[in-house]
């Protein structure tokens, strides 16, 4: 049994030694499966001689470029822990995410070494004197280095060595920042038994996903999960060709279709929903053979604009960090898929929907035939792609019997078909990416003349859903026209210092006070109506 996911790369290498792997939209970079073996296994080589040992993290800040897959895998080959963070977090929050993790490296590129100088800055200065060997050390990529950091190059330098091999398949691969169901962002702790089970899962799905012949767009940012695994993780797996590219434009992505091949567009909706107003895309994605939707939920208006104007099927699924991430997909079931659904459970995964009902507990969903229609409930998962818990000590995962509440409201039908109905968090979802309202909420009360803040997500065509704040000052506070811009301002100002750009408000309100239950909770559900009435909500 393979015991370590950059195993796949050397059997893959091994069986497409001169297929094309990698090509990098950006640079034209190209390489074949044994040039990306090679490079990966000099690079786990130069990251071995840093002084690392297997289970010290190594923190990736870096955008989607053909040295993300290489860090990424050599990582993995030294029996390192990989962290991809967000390139475009705020200095505070890439501060938390190395201090948290406990990284002993740090990679940043041009766009992230100057917040990436300050983290390791910020942590040796705040490490007693004799801590701070435990700082993290600054590799660098195309750019000057100072002081004592690293130039990537130089982890390429010498000849690959032997490493000793991987034994357990159960020790932590990859830890991923996400809000999971409550609490701050926390990092879910992937193992390789859990990616390499989610990899083995979505390519039993028949007819296959991803096929050795097949160009992959691989526009989805590799820091999160679905580009990550999902994506990443089939074309190792199959040995097709990944066309990564950094960032999107309506134009540009269309024309990397057409220029490289393309055949497979795992994309998130955001993308399909500007691709829209384009008159010919019928012609420009005619080469193209699947087209899966994944990281937030996708408008059925848009499935069935796609069907009937640009005769498309648009695949969707549904999955979650923690579980390494697909759970389901219109792939497996029905043919057309059914109105509004995100498929059935991937083969080796699980689902259960359960609610609390007069009396006690009531499971529905065992089994595709046991599966009654009515009342939604909780979705909860087992199988063996789930994650061992959140970092460090794997608090939140699975229970004894292997089930894990996702903290999604759904409903399975008769045939184990999932239509996703809710969330029970006040987690919204920004072009894929889990938006935490508490963490933005605690940024906006730093803002003196705040008093308190509620944030919650609205529909928005580009984004999936957008970020709309609510405030309201203090007592004595101006607020005359003027001063409140001001307060506007300052919120917008606080918020671009602290948080990166997908978590700031779209929109900052302030109000007189804020609807509440008897109870005296906000009454976020009122708020929300609010919020999706107003014709200018966003601005």
């Amino acid at each position: 049994m393979t015991a370590n996911l950059a195993d796949l790369l050397a059997h893959t290498a091994a069986q497409r030694p001169d297929g094309v792997a990698l090509i990098d939209a950006e640079s034209g970079v190209r390489l074949t499966w044994q040039e990306l073996e090679d490079t990966v296994a000099r690079c786990a080589t130069g990251l071995s001689a840093q002084g690392l040992v297997a289970g010290n993290r190594v923190a990736i800040a870096i955008g989607n470029r053909v040295e993300l897959v290489v860090l990424h895998l050599a990582a993995l080959r030294a029996r390192l822990v990989s962290v991809p963070v967000n390139p475009r977090s705020a200095t505070g929050e890439l501060l938390r995410v190395v201090a948290d993790s406990g990284a002993r490296l740090l990679v940043a590129d041009p766009t992230t070494v100057d917040p990436a100088r300050a983290v390791v800055t910020g942590l040796r200065e705040a490490l007693p004197h004799e801590g701070r060997a435990g700082a993290p050390r600054l590799v660098v990529l195309d750019a000057p280095t100072a002081g004592d950091e690293i130039a990537y190059d130089a982890l390429l330098a010498e000849p690959a060595a032997v490493l000793p091999p991987p034994r357990d398949a159960e020790s932590l691969a990859v830890l991923l920042y996400t809000s999971g169901t409550s609490g701050r962002p926390r990092a879910a702790m992937l193992s390789h038994r859990a990616l390499l089970a989610n990899i083995t899962q979505a390519g039993s799905i028949d007819p296959p996903l991803v096929q050795a012949d097949d160009v992959v767009y691989g526009v989805l940012p590799l820091f999160h999960v679905y580009g990550l695994n999902a994506v990443l993780g089939q074309v190792l797996a199959t040995g097709a060709t990944l066309v990564v590219v950094d960032g999107f434009s309506v134009e540009q992505s269309l024309e990397h279709v057409r220029l490289h091949g393309v055949t497979v567009l795992p994309v998130a909706p955001p993308v399909l929903a500007s691709w829209r107003a384009v008159g010919d895309l019928a012609d420009r994605l005619a080469g193209v053979r699947t087209v899966m939707s994944g990281a937030a939920p996708m408008p059925e208006d848009l499935v069935t604009e796609y069907a009937d104007r640009f005769g498309l099927r648009v695949h969707q699924g549904y999955g979650l960090t923690e579980t390494a991430p697909v759970l389901t997909s219109t792939l497996c079931g029905t043919d057309p898929a059914k109105r509004g659904s995100v498929g059935r459970a991937l083969p080796g995964v699980t689902l259960r929907v359960r609610d609390d009902a007069e009396g006690g507990e009531r499971v529905r969903g065992g089994a595709p035939d046991d599966v009654p229609s009515g009342d939604p409930g909780v979705i909860e998962v087992r199988g063996d792609n789930l994650f061992s818990g959140y970092w460090p000590d794997g608090e939140g995962g699975p229970d004894a019997e292997g089930w894990w509440s996702t903290g999604d409201i759904g409903l399975l039908d008769a045939d184990g078909d999932l239509f996703l109905v809710d969330r029970v968090t006040e987690i919204v979802i920004v072009s894929g990416f889990n938006v935490y309202p508490s963490e933005i909420e605690e940024v906006l009360t730093e803002v003196p003349q705040v008093q308190e803040a509620v944030v919650l997500g609205v529909p928005d065509v580009s984004t999936g859903e957008a970020v709309v704040a609510y405030l309201r000052l203090g007592p004595g506070q101006p607020t005359d026209p003027a001063s409140l811009e001001e307060v506007v301002a300052a919120a917008h100002r606080h918020a671009a210092e602290r948080l990166a750009r997908f978590k700031r408000p779209a929109r900052i309100e302030v109000v007189d006070s804020l609807p509440r239950t008897v109870t005296g909770k906000v009454a976020r559900g009122r708020l929300r109506s609010q919020a999706r009435g107003a014709p200018d909500v966003l601005g």
